[in-house]
C-alpha cells in the first residue's frame, strides 16, 4: 500500500496542465488521483489472482491448507484392481501386496480380497493334492485365503478377483483382480521343490521353451548348464532369458539344447543344483489333428450295447475340443461322426452303425 500511495501522489502532482499554463484545480487534481489509484488496485488484483491460479496448494485462513489435486490424482493411479488383494498381519493391521511378494516359510499366511463374490488361483501344487492346508472362506464383505505352514514349495502366483453372475453363468471380472508372486524364501531350498525329479521339456523351432528352474529368492544368481559335453549357457538377455518366476526361457531353441540339463543358484553360501531336465527337440508339423474313430461292433441288434470311441492325436501341449454328432432319438442305427478341433483346424471322420 505504500507503493501504492506513492504512486497516487505522484500522478497528483504530475498532474499539469499544458506547458505554460496553470495546474488545474484542485477538485480535478483529485478526480485524477482516485482514479489512478482505483487502476492501480485494479492491476494489483489481476496480478495476485494470476499468481493464485498459478500456485498449488495455498494456505487458507487459521493455518489450515487449500485441498488441491492430490486427491484426485490418487484416485485416478489407483485404480479398482490395484487394491483387492491384502495381507492380514495381526489385529487391525493389513498389507496392501505388491506384484512380488517375499514371505517366511512356516508362518501362516491370511489373504483377504475385497468383495461379495471372490474367485481365487494359487500355486498348482496346492489344487493337485487338495491339500489340507488351505482353506477358502467367503464372507459378506471380502474373500479369504489361509495358508497354514507354508513351505518353499508353496512359492507362486496368488490371484484373486470379483465373480460377476448374471444367473446361473458368472464369469471373471478383469478390471476387479489382483496378483502377487509370493516367494516362500528357504536357504535350504534355492529351487522350488518338484515332485518330479527328472522332467521332459520338449524344443519347437516355432515355440519358445521353458526349463522351469523357478527359484524361492528372488536375489538368487541362477544358471544354466548342460551336462554333456559340460557346458554353461549364457542368459543374453535375448535368445536366452532368466526369469525368476518361470525359469530360462530359450526364444528360439535348436538342436543343440537337446541333451540334459540342470540350474544352479546361489545367494551367500553354497550353490544348489535343481531337478534335471531333459531336452527333446521334436519336429511336429503344425496341422489339425489326426482322428479315429472305431465302433465295438459294426452290427448290432435292437436293444443291444455298442460303444464307439475318437481317438485323437496331436501336437503336445495344444487344446483340442471334441463334438459328436450321431442319429436322432427315433433309431440308433446310422452314422456317427466325431469332430476334432485345434487351433490348426478341424478334422471330422464317422463310422456307420448298421442293424444286424
Amino acid at each position: 500500500m505504500d507503493s501504492q500511495r506513492r504512486s497516487c501522489l505522484q500522478g497528483e502532482e504530475e498532474d499539469r496542465g499544458p506547458l505554460g499554463t496553470q495546474p488545474s484545480s484542485p477538485l480535478h487534481n483529485m478526480k485524477l488521483g482516485l482514479v489512478f489509484c482505483l487502476a492501480l488496485v485494479c492491476v494489483e488484483l489481476r496480478h495476485a489472482k494470476r499468481r493464485k491460479e498459478a500456485g498449488g496448494n495455498h494456505i487458507k485462513p487459521g493455518g489450515k491448507r487449500a485441498k488441491g489435486r492430490h486427491s484426485k490424482l490418487k484416485e485416478e493411479t489407483g485404480g479398482r484392481g490395484h487394491y483387492l488383494l491384502t495381507q492380514v498381519l495381526d489385529k487391525g493391521r493389513f498389507l496392501r501386496l505388491a506384484a512380488t511378494t517375499t514371505l517366511t516359510p512356516g508362518k501362516n499366511v491370511e489373504l483377504r480380497c475385497k468383495g461379495t463374490n471372490i474367485g481365487w488361483s494359487y500355486p498348482a501344487n496346492l489344487n493337485t493334492y487338495n491339500d489340507s492346508r488351505l482353506s477358502i472362506k467367503q464372507s459378506d464383505k471380502y474373500g479369504q485365503l489361509i495358508l497354514t505352514s507354508p513351505s518353499a514349495a508353496d512359492t507362486g502366483s496368488y490371484s484373486c478377483w470379483a465373480v460377476l453372475c448374471d444367473g446361473p453363468e458368472c464369469h471373471k471380472d478383469p478390471d476387479q483382480a489382483s496378483t502377487s508372486y509370493v516367494y516362500f524364501t528357504d536357504r535350504d531350498n534355492l529351487f522350488v521343490p518338484s515332485a518330479i525329479h527328472f522332467e521332459i521339456v520338449y524344443l519347437r523351432s516355432d515355440k519358445p521353451a521353458v526349463v522351469p528352474c523357478r527359484v524361492t529368492n528372488p536375489l538368487a544368481k541362477v544358471s544354466l548348464h548342460k551336462e554333456v559335453p559340460a557346458v554353461e549357457i549364457p542368459a543374453n538377455g535375448t535368445l536366452v532369458t532368466y526369469d525368476p518366476t518361470r525359469g530360462f526361457v530359450l526364444q528360439s531353441p535348436s538342436l543343440e539344447y537337446q541333451g540334459v540339463f540342470y540350474c544352479k543358484a546361489v545367494t551367500k553360501g553354497t550353490p544348489q543344483i535343481s531337478t534335471k531336465y531333459q531336452m527333446l527337440y521334436v519336429e511336429i508339423p503344425s496341422g489339425p489333428p489326426f482322428v479315429n474313430v472305431e465302433a465295438s461292433h459294426d452290427f448290432v441288434r435292437r436293444g443291444s450295447t455298442i460303444n464307439i470311441t475318437c481317438t485323437v492325436l496331436g501336437e503336445p501341449d495344444v487344446d483340442v475340443s471334441f463334438s459328436w454328432t450321431y442319429p436322432g432319438q427315433t433309431t440308433d442305427f446310422g452314422k456317427y461322426k466325431c469332430r476334432a478341433k485345434n487351433v490348426n483346424g478341424e478334422t471330422s471322420v464317422a463310422t456307420n452303425v448298421v442293424s444286424g
